[in-house]
């Protein structure tokens, strides 16, 4: 059988122009993308499919998840067995791509093994782009001990999402161990975290020596730092020495979007994550301490995204979920839907996304020589973005790398 797919008669989905190109053929041939093109195409093919009266997108991407954060209790996993964790990693990213996400990038926690996994087929899942451990300060958000306990395991193969690290020398190490182990980019904890329960969200963490150190590092590698933020007084730190995308910032003021703009930096919003916290987040059996920090994020969220949106700031599709509660990654683009448009919501989620990892071209976009990941709805997003919240119902088919992993269209 040909390896060639041609999908004939398509309405395709162009996210930066925010508008559909129909009666389209896209051919599809060892993985990638090899011609897009108005009407019929001179190619021929074993796998033809017609897709008259369904629209073709691209994958989607999400900046901001964690696949190996397969327990609400995190702290108590890390003394699993990281086989057993990588298990039930798998099942976790097996849901994902049936959610559409053909590309996710890990800010914390995934390391080369799963990625090399997924990339040779021992796993099913999105494309993994990943940065190893979360860098953490002694107490800080990804502190994993309890405050009677002075020992700390710093060992790579334990299954916790973060490891510890103090001062310049400390920062400058831990850097390059996560560069050498083949990380796109570094994640830090700028602030405290929702789901950490011995530190503020309000807090700042790490120096701002130590910030620099971190920056200097990636920036010599060719890679980048994300940061955990909350407050602008820990999003600004970031953004003036360096750190190209801050994840959460819930509760920035007017005087962060500026320095987005001034730097070029992205903003991943995790609005679903609070949502499904205050839904499940006592039956999953999160602690009491993090679950009564989440109304002041949850206000926050939208009103930080409406703010950033205004500003016209770079804005990319996070989730940022956590155990059984991963089946409501999808919800981001509902959640989202009160404060943007369709259209902007979709190019976070594809494009925005494709930028932010450096993957332009190659991914978030049905183009000549990109990735051959493809959705095909039964709706157009872009006349409802909700639509994507609901993958079961509207999503008919899904191409990884040229492979159909799920296909409804024939059933």
């Amino acid at each position: 059988m040909s390896d060639r797919t041609i999908f004939l008669n398509a309405s395709v989905l162009d996210p930066d122009q925010g508008e559909v190109r129909p009666d389209s053929s896209v051919v599809v041939e060892q993985g990638l993308i090899r011609e897009v093109s108005d009407g019929r195409v001179n190619a021929t093919s074993d796998r033809a499919i017609d897709l008259r009266g369904a629209l073709l997108m691209p994958g989607l991407i999400d900046c901001h998840v964690h696949v190996t954060a397969v327990s609400s209790d995190v702290w108590g996993m890390a003394e699993w067995s990281p086989s057993y964790v990588a298990a039930r990693a798998g099942r976790v990213m097996a849901g994902m791509l049936q959610r559409g996400f053909t590309t996710v990038r890990d800010v914390g926690g995934c390391d080369f093994g799963l990625a090399r996994a997924v990339d040779e087929g021992y796993l099913e899942g999105p494309r993994l782009i990943f940065g190893g451990k979360m860098l953490s300060q002694t107490g800080g958000a990804g502190e994993l001990r309890g405050p009677g306990r002075v020992a700390h395991d710093p060992h790579y193969n334990t299954p916790n999402l973060a490891t510890l690290c103090d001062g310049v020398t400390e920062v400058r190490k831990a850097a390059r161990e996560e560069i050498r182990r083949g990380a796109s980019h570094l994640k830090l904890y700028l602030s405290g975290a929702v789901d950490a329960p011995s530190d503020r969200v309000d807090a700042t963490q790490f120096s701002e020596e130590e910030i620099r150190a971190a920056v200097e590092e990636a920036d010599a590698a060719n890679v980048y730092v994300a940061g955990h933020a909350y407050t602008s007084r820990a999003v600004n730190r970031g953004l003036k020495l360096g750190v190209r995308t801050i994840e959460h910032g819930n509760l920035m003021d007017a005087s962060s979007p500026p320095l987005f703009l001034e730097h070029g930096a992205f903003y991943v919003p995790t609005l679903v994550t609070y949502y499904a916290l205050a839904k499940y987040g006592r039956d999953e059996g999160v602690p009491e301490a993090a679950l009564v920090k989440l109304p002041a994020v949850q206000d926050g969220g939208l009103k930080a995204l409406e703010l950033c949106q205004r500003e016209k700031v770079q804005i990319a599709y996070g989730s940022d979920l956590l155990a059984e509660m991963h089946r409501e990654q999808s919800m981001e683009f509902t959640i989202r839907s009160e404060v943007q448009a369709a259209a902007d919501i979709v190019r976070s989620a594809t494009t925005v996304g494709a930028r932010l990892l450096g993957l332009e071209g190659k991914v978030g976009s049905v183009a000549e020589g990109a990735h051959a990941d493809l959705l095909v709805l039964d709706v157009n997003p872009l006349d409802d973005v909700k639509v994507l919240s609901d993958p079961v119902i509207h999503v008919k088919l899904i191409m990884k790398a040229g492979r159909i992993v799920r296909d409804e269209l024939s059933a």
